[in-house]
């Protein structure tokens, strides 16, 4: 039976006290099977964001644990800092990982909502995937006023009533927002200027509701602590919209502004996949691929304890190889092998199917050298890659015919 992993990224309203936010994660780590990969602390923002796997069962209760952690130590009425909030504990998204489905992690939100109201009286709010009001799907929506305004709001106006819970917000934890998403980068460019309105204006430029990049929330803020304004964004599909894109055009913006870039930074984890496409990028490798990448080779050799089961991963990756080619061959593979092994079965020479299988079999790999053959051509200067593109389509033809007369070859032998 496959493992289940959930990620859950909750998001807590204490950046400057490292023993509280210790704490907390203590709180998670405590549950057998919930393991903290990570934790952020960002002073300016006043906010920590603590990364941990563990188990559907073991995620439900470790995000509680957080969260009543979270609502004894911190008291949102002496908060400050330049990040939105209305909650102690201000968001728990849950993220499918490994052998779960973003619709079970829906349903784990609407437990956790449901279990945050009953055992912490803190009302919740769901959000993203498991948003029960389309105008609920977007965080800022939410948390608009921030826990100031929420809390005088929502005793008034019906739009503003929580998920879970009364129309009232908890006295000093506020509210809670819990949800279910993919995978989020958490993305922050830092300029080299203290003007926070170069940020907004840049941030308004890239923001998707403001007719900007799709699957990319931000906004300006100022990092008192470092003089510098902060364009800080969250990537919601890093492969719709990549990070170096945002960056490039975050850059070029500034450059408007005759302000420079001071760095970027990564708020918890990122994909080694959102690495690999913009080392692609920026490097512009003419023969990238993920078998490239050393971890990624150790992997690999690491999964040949069970092959196929490999072969399926990576067919069913978000990448273009292996593709059709490489299934075909790999069909034909099995193919062969059946003939051998029948023709051993029936005392027969089976010389003639393991020289197919052997064929066959190194055919998976160069129909995807022969694909990548093509990007790298292709990657040329348009003045000199003609004959470079004519070689390169040529073997990514020539691949899959052989492929084809093999497997043709396979059935006369079978009679």
């Amino acid at each position: 039976m496959s493992r289940k992993l959930v990620e859950c990224v909750p998001n807590f309203s204490e950046g400057r006290d490292r023993a509280k936010v210790d704490s907390i994660a203590a709180a998670i780590s405590a549950l057998p099977g919930a393991l903290v990969l990570d934790l952020e602390l960002d002073a300016d923002h006043n906010r920590s964001v603590i990364t941990f796997v563990a188990p559907p069962e073991t995620v439900v209760e470790a995000a509680l644990a957080g969260a009543a952690k979270a609502a004894e130590l911190i008291d949102l009425n002496t908060h400050r800092g330049v990040h939105p909030r209305i909650g102690a504990t201000d968001v728990i998204p849950f993220i499918p990982l490994e052998g779960v489905t973003l619709e079970e992690c829906v349903k784990l939100a609407e437990r956790v909502g449901a279990e945050i109201w009953k055992k912490l009286r803190i009302p919740v709010y769901l959000y993203e995937s498991a948003a029960k009001r389309p105008e609920r799907v977007n965080l800022e929506n939410i948390r608009r006023g921030q826990f100031e305004g929420v809390r005088e709001e929502v005793r008034t106006n019906p739009d503003r009533a929580p998920d879970f819970g009364d129309a009232e917000l908890h006295a000093t934890a506020g509210a809670t927002v819990v949800g279910a998403r993919k995978f989020l980068i958490a993305y922050n460019i830092n300029l080299a200027t203290p003007d926070v309105e170069i940020a907004k204006r840049i941030a308004k430029s890239i923001r998707q509701s403001s007719g900007g990049f799709r699957y990319v929330k931000s906004m300006g803020v100022p990092l008192k602590s470092r003089n510098l304004a902060q364009v800080s964004m969250n990537l919601t599909d890093f492969e719709q919209t990549p990070i170096h894109r945002v960056f490039e055009c975050v850059r070029s913006e500034a450059a408007r502004y005759g302000v420079a870039i001071a760095g970027s930074e990564i708020v918890g984890l990122i994909p080694k996949k959102a690495l690999e496409m913009t080392s692609d990028f920026y490097l512009q490798f003419e023969n990238f691929q993920p078998a490239l990448v050393l971890e990624n080779r150790v992997a690999d050799a690491l999964a040949e304890k069970d092959p196929l089961a490999s072969f399926f991963d990576a067919l069913a990756a978000a990448t273009p190889t292996p593709g059709g080619g490489s299934a075909a061959a790999a069909a034909g593979a099995m193919s062969a092998s059946l003939g051998a092994m029948v023709a051993r079965l029936s005392k027969f020479d089976p010389g003639l199917y393991e020289d197919d299988r052997a064929f066959l079999t190194a055919a998976i790999q160069r129909d995807a050298d022969a694909y990548s053959a093509v990007v790298a051509a292709y990657k040329r200067p348009k003045d000199v890659r003609g004959p470079f593109v004519d070689e390169a389509m040529r073997g990514a033809t020539l691949v899959p015919l052989e492929v084809l007369e093999k497997a043709r070859g396979l059935k006369p032998a079978a009679h």
